[in-house]
């Protein structure tokens, strides 16, 4: 039975906090590494009450604030809120966070902007060149005329690069934020990462960098930076869990010895096991992207079997209970509703990591909007639309804005992508992405010549393709990301936590070969491939780490001895289960 004395994972926390408090009081900068389920916020926000107690007094007189960069407006608010409000701690998200600072810097923006691409090259050249434009970024559309220059997303990250290498700038910078927190650290894009190792951090200013996050739980992207590590940077290693139960916070630390955790309730139990395929004698799937994998059939038969063997023991598989995660393609399309949208496209990434701008758009901006406007969640929908400057000043702005949503949640229906693109074209609620007004300018423009050229028809047809197909396919889809996959910024796994969750790896992504990683760890990484390796480290060990009470993972991939050696190291060999066919 537990006492009331402190659970392992309470001490361990709490020797995190003293060496961060040591660390901050000695000037240094650091990194918290926090592994899955530690607390990382909790800490971060400790951190931020600290200094409010020992810099707040001097840091306003001197008209000094401190910095805490986060990557969502979510965690901006969430900040904002546990440090009720205080006008010493200045939150945002990093574009917002960077955009307030070098937006004062007109000039040198302006000079920077035709180097940043070609595209912006020209840009200015069609608006008669530089002249004294106002540079601004309100909706990341961006455009260039005689009078003002607005910016992308991207382009605040890389005019931010370019002004830290400025002396004058990162004199203003450090002397207005003395101290800098970067909440999630390890999604920094990889630029402003070295900017700020070799500018700030490796620098004579006197300036305080301090990262939260994990290295380990980088999944979004090849332009994030992940680990940070320098000797100017003092690493704290946050060896607590409070999310799972013992076995599940043993099982990871044997994925991850280098970062061992102290569970919440050494009286707990947890459950892990694993299920292969290897018994299967018939023919596996062929082909990069599938190899090894079950024929489709079989797999769906594999899950359900396993599912029956999990509910036998206890399991619930309900919403409220039991996330099942998947890593692999092996799902049909079919039964998810969104067939012949997936048949547009070659590659399974373009829509199920919304690597094609359309589906972007479709899943990030279009269907939250529409959902947070059905459910009369205001905030919601303009957050989904990124901007603060949409402005409904009168009743007549408000009845358009009403009027133009419902006849868009009535043409994504019953229309089709095509009738859907054609509408907003004409209201511009919400406008579409700046991806996406390009490739619409582009085909536009094709279709009116006389003949397609040759290099464009591959291009033509596949967008005629996806505007055939009924946008309800659309909303199945955003359905089946919300529910099922890890790999949406906005609507993925990273950071929740479940009592129960199912993983279902197999094939289907070209990111991703189960086996590979497997082996690989249990030999050697082979030259060149240890982004690969990361990557699936990483998403594995994210998934593995989303339960509260009980892990299940099925590999319908089939796996080599060596993968298994892994498994059994990890999980125990009682806990490996063959399935029969």
């Amino acid at each position: 039975m537990m006492t009331n004395s402190k659970s392992p994972a309470e001490i361990a926390s709490e020797e995190a906090l003293a060496k961060l408090y040591q660390v901050i009081d000695d000037n240094q900068c650091f990194r918290l590494e926090a592994g899955a389920g530690a607390g990382k916020t909790y800490s971060l926000i400790k951190a931020l009450q600290y200094l409010i107690d020992k810099k707040e007094v001097s840091f306003l007189r001197k008209n000094q604030r401190i910095a805490c960069i986060t990557y969502t407006n979510t965690a901006k608010e969430e900040i904002e809120d546990r440090v009720d409000y205080n006008p010493v701690i200045y939150a945002d998200t990093i574009h917002a966070f960077s955009w307030s600072f070098i937006s004062s810097f007109q000039k040198n923006i302006r000079e920077f902007i035709p180097t940043i691409s070609e595209k912006w090259e020209k840009r200015i050249e069609e608006a008669g060149g530089l002249k004294n434009q106002e540079v601004k970024y309100d909706l990341g559309y961006p455009k260039a005329t005689e009078n003002e220059i607005l910016l992308h997303h991207d382009d605040v990250i890389k005019i931010m690069v370019h002004l830290l290498t400025k002396e004058k700038f990162k004199r203003l910078l450090t002397n207005r934020f003395p101290i800098i927190l970067i909440d999630e650290y390890q999604d920094t894009n990889i630029d402003l990462a070295d900017s700020i190792l070799n500018q700030l951090i490796n620098s004579d200013y006197d300036v305080i960098i301090g990262l939260f996050g994990d290295h380990w739980q980088k999944i979004y992207g090849s332009n994030v930076c992940g680990l940070i590590e320098d000797e100017n940077i003092i690493e704290i290693g946050k060896n607590a869990n409070f999310r799972s139960e013992k076995n599940i916070v043993e099982l990871l630390n044997r994925m991850r010895p280098e970062l061992p955790q102290k569970e919440k309730d050494p009286n707990s139990v947890g459950d892990i096991v694993v299920f292969h395929t290897n018994n299967f004698s018939g023919t596996r799937r062929t082909g990069s992207h599938w190899n090894g994998d079950l024929p489709v059939e079989l797999s769906k038969e594999s899950v359900q079997k396993v599912k029956q063997i999990l509910t036998a023991s206890g399991w619930i598989f309900d919403f409220e209970n039991t996330k099942i995660l998947m890593l692999t393609n092996n799902v049909l399309a079919e039964e998810q509703g969104y067939q012949n949208l997936a048949s547009v496209f070659r590659d399974s990434d373009d829509y199920l990591k919304m690597n094609d701008h359309y589906i972007r758009f479709f899943i990030e901006v279009l269907e939250p909007v529409c959902r947070a406007f059905n459910n009369k969640e205001y905030g919601k929908m303009f957050s989904a639309l990124n901007s603060k400057t949409i402005k409904l000043n009168n009743q007549n702005d408000k009845s358009t804005w009403n009027s133009n949503l419902n006849q868009l949640i009535e043409t994504r229906k019953s229309g089709t992508i095509a009738d859907v693109i054609t509408l907003l074209k004409t209201t511009v609620r919400p406008r579409l992405s700046p991806k996406v007004e390009e490739k619409e300018s582009k085909f536009d423009r094709i279709k009116q010549l006389e003949e397609v050229p040759e290099e464009d028809k591959s291009f033509i047809s596949k967008i005629e393709k996806l505007k055939d197909v009924n946008y309800e396919e659309v909303i199945n889809l955003f359905e089946y990301l919300n529910k099922n996959t890890p790999f949406s910024t906005k609507h993925g796994v990273k950071g929740k936590e479940f009592n129960n969750v199912l993983v279902i790896a197999g094939r289907g992504w070209n990111q991703y070969n189960w086996d590979e990683f497997l082996t690989w760890h249990n030999t050697a990484i082979p030259s060149g491939r240890e982004s690969a390796y990361e990557r699936n480290r990483n998403l594995f060990y994210v998934c593995c780490s989303r339960p509260k009470k009980r892990l299940a993972v099925l590999f319908t991939q089939e796996l080599s001895s060596n993968s298994l050696d892994t498994l059994t190291n990890w999980f125990g060999v009682d806990n490996i289960k063959a399935l029969t066919f």
